[in-house]
């Protein structure tokens, strides 16, 4: 296969917008965990897709917040905005049902983009008469120089096909840039944290998806057998109750639904093992999310 056309291509958004269920989609394979909670995405993550004559490496980033309170919300915006200036083509993606203060703020980032901006309209699916999205892309049309105004359903992969499209159109004349079966930048053992930590966010309460983080301890690889010691951090002992649950009830089931996934990942039995450790204000501390990965 003859690659002529290849970059980076950033979604942007404010939070729960459907910035990883898009990358996701788009690549057909799940490189970004999801959850319905906000702040789900913490990293940027490539998703690298290889169709005829072009090589597309997507940027899943963290939604662009107002919310300043601690390091983390800071570094997590520091991730978002720094693809801005350097991506190719950039989807800026908005909830079609909703728009918000932090849409403002991710239009006000999009005046450093050097790339064009493709405006994707998101949850098209909620429509139910598509004519009412009319009024919304009239509506956005004027807000800033788009490209072009997609309006999609990354749930339901609606229109993801054109947008596709239109992606390739605006790549620069390029070559392959990674191998063709490769999917992503992250290493196994970051993608093993991730699974566990999307168990967690969905299993457990309000407060705790902002303070937790996952660290694989041990990754032992077997002739037949996956060996992972995993350690879930959180920022008080209160919340290490709420993680294990009654007789370890919660955490007993954060690790059947992570060692199920995990095994489709690594396609080998999984022998998961997980405890759970307090590190005080972990989020707030800088040495703490340089420890941790954050940097």
């Amino acid at each position: 296969m003859t690659i002529t056309k290849s970059g980076y291509v950033a979604i942007v958004g404010r939070p729960n917008v459907g910035k990883s269920t898009l990358i996701n989609t788009l690549l057909g394979e799940k490189v970004s965990i999801i959850s319905p909670k906000p702040q789900t995405t913490r990293w940027q993550i490539l998703g690298i897709q290889t169709v005829k004559k072009a090589q597309i490496i997507y940027i899943d980033t963290p939604g662009i917040h107002e919310a300043e309170k601690r390091a983390i919300n800071r570094y997590m915006n520091r991730v978002a905005s720094s693809v801005i200036e350097d991506a190719d083509v950039i989807l800026f993606l908005v909830d079609g049902k909703t728009w918000q203060k932090e849409d403002e703020l991710v239009l006000k980032k999009l005046k450093a983009a050097k790339g064009p901006v493709i405006l994707v309209v998101n949850k098209i699916d909620l429509f139910t008469d598509k004519k009412m999205l009319l009024p919304v892309i009239d509506k956005l049309k004027n807000k800033f120089e788009f490209e072009s105004i997609i309006p999609i359903s990354a749930l339901e992969a609606e229109n993801t096909k054109e947008l596709e499209k239109e992606i390739i159109k605006l790549l620069p004349e390029g070559e392959q840039l990674y191998p063709e079966d490769q999917l992503t930048d992250k290493s196994v053992r970051f993608q093993i944290a991730e699974i566990i930590r999307e168990k967690l966010i969905r299993l457990t309460e309000e407060e705790l998806p902002y303070t937790t983080t996952v660290e694989i301890e041990n990754f032992q690889e077997e002739e037949k057998l996956v060996r992972i010691n995993a350690l879930i951090w959180v920022e008080r002992p209160g919340q290490k109750i709420i993680v294990i649950g009654k007789k370890g009830a919660k955490l007993k089931k954060v690790g059947i639904q992570a060692r199920h996934e995990i095994e489709k990942l690594v396609d080998k039995k999984v022998f998961l093992q997980l405890w759970v450790k307090v590190k005080e204000n972990w989020t707030d501390d800088q040495k703490s999310l340089k420890t941790f990965g954050y940097e």
